[in-house]
């Protein structure tokens, strides 16, 4: 098995609809990447063609993950504007294909977001996860610390809010 995790700067159409893919299937999984199951693919292109959007213009990067060539998850680092921030980036979207899962390509993927900040000249990243899952013990593990958290930002069903973590992790 093959990996590689590489920067994407610019996105053509068959990339998107993979993407597009990807990020309903990770959802409809269960996977806490910005909404809840049930999604549709047509729910979810308006939000990924603003990332596509962001990464065009240079505000956001995508890293993406591959596995003898077929794209297998993706992450979003986005980038600040701000000429006081430009030394680090918030990860979003963190996510590994169902079917791929479990095979220790998550820890690929973010070994492969850290190569590309720190090739970037990024100084620390930031990230947020979802209270209950859990993912905080994963991302403990890249060294990954928690400086706060907002309870109950995060809506997932009505009486059911949930704790945003917030995390960085120095470079």
């Amino acid at each position: 098995m093959h990996t590689e995790v590489c920067p994407v700067d610019a996105v053509d159409d068959e990339l998107r609809a993979q993407l597009l893919t990807c990020w309903t299937d990770v959802s409809n999984a269960g996977g806490s990447v910005g909404f809840v199951p049930p999604v549709t693919e047509e729910g979810l292109a308006p939000y990924l063609d603003a990332v596509i959007e962001r990464v065009h213009r240079g505000h956001e990067l995508l890293a993406v993950l591959r596995v003898d060539g077929e794209l297998a998850g993706f992450a979003v680092l986005s980038l600040s504007v701000s000429p006081l921030r430009r030394h680090w980036a918030t990860v979003l979207r963190v996510q590994v294909r169902p079917e791929r899962q479990g095979r220790g390509l998550g820890r690929v993927l973010m070994a492969g977001v850290h190569d590309i900040a720190r090739a970037r000249g990024l100084e620390f990243l930031h990230l947020t996860v979802r209270g209950g899952t859990g993912l905080e013990a994963f991302y403990a593990g890249f060294g990954y610390r928690e400086f706060g958290r907002m309870p109950g930002a995060i809506r997932v069903a009505p009486g059911d809010d949930r704790d945003e973590l917030h995390l960085t992790c120095r470079l």
